[in-house]
């Protein structure tokens, strides 16, 4: 297992963070499997209460296929935020390729209703496997 450091965005007072983590133990690189957790942070710095109501991810691969994710809360929740909380999950992602990146965003709903996207900070999915170019 290994990992690299967390990725931040703050908007409309909500912070994201996010730390992908590679899972050696779950990925077959022989048979094009890489295997990538992602630990998410969600905190609310904000004066109101929100909930999350749904996710839309893009995930690319290196060879440039992207896929996209959307659907209704996270891992099967959709969390309540009140003013200082946070909430935090983990997921994960396969990919074909040993290295991609994922970006995305949630739909958050305010105490009056209204609905406003939230940035999922870009981040980068990165296995030993990846070969560097050399410059």
């Amino acid at each position: 297992m290994e990992q690299t450091g967390a990725y931040n965005k703050i908007t409309e007072n909500i912070q994201v963070s996010v730390t992908p983590i590679y899972l050696t133990d779950r990925s077959r690189p022989e048979d094009s499997l890489y295997v990538w957790a992602y630990q998410v942070r969600i905190e609310n710095k904000g004066s109101q209460t929100v909930i999350l109501r749904n996710r839309h991810w893009r995930i690319t691969d290196a060879d440039g296929h992207t896929e996209t994710v959307d659907g209704k809360g996270v891992i099967g929740e959709q969390p309540t935020l009140r003013p200082g909380e946070t909430y935090e999950y983990t997921s994960g992602t396969p990919l074909p390729t040993p290295s991609g990146i994922m970006v995305g965003s949630y739909d958050m709903e305010s105490e009056e209703g209204t609905i406003f996207a939230v940035d999922i900070p870009a981040f980068s999915l990165d296995s030993p496997h990846e070969i560097s170019p050399l410059h």
